[in-house]
């Protein structure tokens, strides 16, 4: 017997493993230095506003989980809070 469509569909997704990619969005307070490219390794950074004007740095990009925790511990030690976590995608088996 066939599986209903939506079960297809989800088991033919991706999913999150430690080793799989993802695209992640980080977001920090303030904006970025000049610097802050060198480190930031494959993330986009996107300096913006939230909702009552105060600076907000968003790092998007592809990475596995421990890419990301690597990026969570530089970010530690740069003396920035993480406003927030966001994965967007699971992309699959690393390049």
């Amino acid at each position: 017997m066939d599986k209903p469509k939506q079960a297809r569909e989800q088991s033919d997704r991706p999913r999150l493993t430690l080793d799989a990619l993802a695209t992640y969005q980080i977001q920090v307070p303030g904006h970025p230095e000049a610097s802050w490219g060198g480190w930031a390794g494959p993330m986009t950074l996107t300096a913006e506003t939230d909702a009552v004007g105060r600076p907000v740095t968003t790092l998007t990009g592809d990475v596995d989980q421990a890419a990301l925790l690597g990026l969570l511990r530089r970010l530690n030690s740069l003396g920035l809070p993480v406003l927030s976590v966001r994965c967007l995608d699971v992309i699959g088996a690393p390049l």
